[in-house]
Parts: C-alpha cells; structure tokens; sequence
C-alpha cells in the first residue's frame, strides 16, 4: 500500500479474490477490518468484458478453471495496461502473464 501511494498507483482487487480469502468468521472479519482501513483500495466486480477477458487468459495458457481466481487477477493487470501482482505463490500469475510484458510478478513469501 505505501509503495502504491507513493507512486500514485491504485491497488485493485478482483471480488473473486475476496471470496477465496473469506474463509470462517476470524479470517472474514480480519479481510473487513483491513478493506475498511485501507483507503486507495478498488474492488473489481467481473461483468462480462471481464469474464471474456479471463476465459481468454485460461485458454491462451491452456489452464483449467482452476486458475481461475488467477486469472482474475491477470485480467484485471491487463485492462489497466500492466502492474505489479503481489503473490505468495507466483508460478500460476507469472504463466497466466507470461504474453505481457507490462505486468511483472512480485513474490512476497
């Protein structure tokens, strides 16, 4: 986030990582308490150019659906011309991203 402000970026997540991230009670307050903390945040809700954008990625990298919460966030990195994908787990990203040279994986484990 300081990195983000700092450079004028917005940070954007697709709703659809939001719902792999709520899991039970502790977890799903902890994700509220820090998205209604953070301001600079912008949730992504898939309407249809979305989706097509997503079904596209997962063909292109000949991936199952799966990877679709990955290829969320690809996607969402593709329409805004490019960005930097935090991840704990950066091998799906960085093959979803591969045709893109504007988007640059970031491993954060």
């Amino acid at each position: 986030m300081t990195a983000a402000t700092r450079l004028g970026r917005d940070v954007i997540v697709p709703t659809l990582v939001l719902a792999e991230l709520y899991r039970g009670r502790g977890r799903s307050a902890v994700m509220d308490a820090l998205l209604s903390r953070e301001t600079g945040v912008l949730l992504r809700d898939t309407d249809r150019a979305l989706a097509r954008l997503v079904g596209g990625l997962l063909d292109a990298a000949r991936v199952g659906s799966e990877h679709i919460v990955d290829a969320h966030v690809v996607a969402v990195a593709v329409e805004r011309g490019g960005g930097a994908l935090l991840t704990g787990d950066p091998v799906d990203l960085e093959r979803l991203a591969a045709p893109y040279r504007g988007i640059v994986v970031v491993s954060v484990a």
